[in-house]
């Protein structure tokens, strides 16, 4: 048993520092408080909306668990243990990173940081719901390739360019749900289709993993084994986890969209304060003798007196 112990103890990796993830998440902050503190005030006298508590609750929410999973000990253990984990971070990778940053940005940082150039017509396209879709099942596919896990595993630098497209295909997928512009939201309905449609591909591979027998990804075949998790296991539950968690999360939120478009649609519904009228059985409704006047027929005809026979 203290042999087995042992053993765990050596295989959970030691810390060390991430100076490029240190600098990453420092930059974003710098971004945002020069944003806040530099950006806003023009923009409020000119008649802009100011950053509001939520966005930037958002915005801090977003940010640690960007450095959450990023950072030791998820990242190592994602790189050089289990490939479970490693599917955990390409999780919040997808469905809770981006979407956080798009709330917590402003509609007019967001028209800054796109400007009016090629990039803000290549993202106006690729942003839309059909195009967005596309890449980001086509992202999860690629990247969930034997070739691809192995060689990210292998390699930082093609590790940290896989996080990059993986996030930037989410916040391409994300923009018509929660995005910083109203003119590219869709509407509730479409907004639950469309996440729907994120769902589907991801449960291919899931689906594979759950029922692989055999070692899929060479490059997390190796000792030590992590809290005895064999290389079966750990392609399972790493399944298990993409079906689960995922759907959980995105079924989740397609539920609180549902929820709000209900509730935001009784709340349209003018209330009425007039007075039953009944129907006629062809449909027409008959006129109120109250609220309605009565049609011009013109004057009322003379009386015609009809003498009576005398005998």
């Amino acid at each position: 048993m203290l042999a087995a112990a042992a053993a765990q103890g050596s295989a959970f990796p030691e810390w060390q520092p991430h100076l490029e993830i240190w600098v990453l998440i420092a930059g974003i902050l710098g971004l945002g408080l020069y944003a806040a503190r530099v950006i806003q005030p023009t923009v409020v006298a000119q008649g802009g909306a100011p950053i509001s508590a939520a966005q930037k609750r958002w915005f801090v929410a977003g940010l640690a668990l960007m450095w959450l999973a990023s950072d030791w000990p998820i990242h190592d253990i994602a790189e050089e243990r289990l490939y479970s984990v490693h599917m955990f971070q390409h999780l919040l990778y997808t469905t809770a990173i981006p979407p956080m940053f798009l709330l917590a940005t402003p509609s007019w940082l967001g028209r800054l940081i796109l400007g009016e150039g090629g990039v803000k017509r290549w993202f106006t396209r690729w942003a839309r719901p059909v195009p967005a879709a596309i890449t980001f099942n086509v992202v999860v596919a690629i990247t969930h390739w034997g070739w691809m896990v192995n060689s990210s595993v292998r390699s930082g630098p093609v590790h940290y360019g896989v996080h990059i497209i993986v996030i930037g295909a989410a916040l391409l997928a994300w923009t018509p749900v929660c995005g910083p512009f109203p003119e590219m939201r869709i509407s509730p309905p479409g907004q639950m289709v469309h996440i729907f449609l994120l769902s589907i591909i991801p449960t291919i591979p899931a689906a594979f993993l759950v029922n692989a027998e055999g070692t899929l990804y060479s490059a997390y075949d190796r000792d030590p084994r992590l809290w005895g998790l064999s290389v079966t296991e750990d392609q399972q539950l790493a399944g298990a986890m993409m079906k689960v968690v995922n759907g959980f999360l995105l079924w989740g939120i397609i539920l609180v969209i549902f929820i709000r478009w209900s509730r935001d649609e009784d709340r349209g519904q003018p209330e009425f304060r007039g007075r039953l009228v009944p129907s006629q059985p062809d449909g027409d409704t008959f006129p109120d003798p109250v609220s309605e006047p009565a049609a011009d027929l013109g004057p009322a005809p003379e009386t015609v007196k009809v003498p009576s026979e005398t005998t």
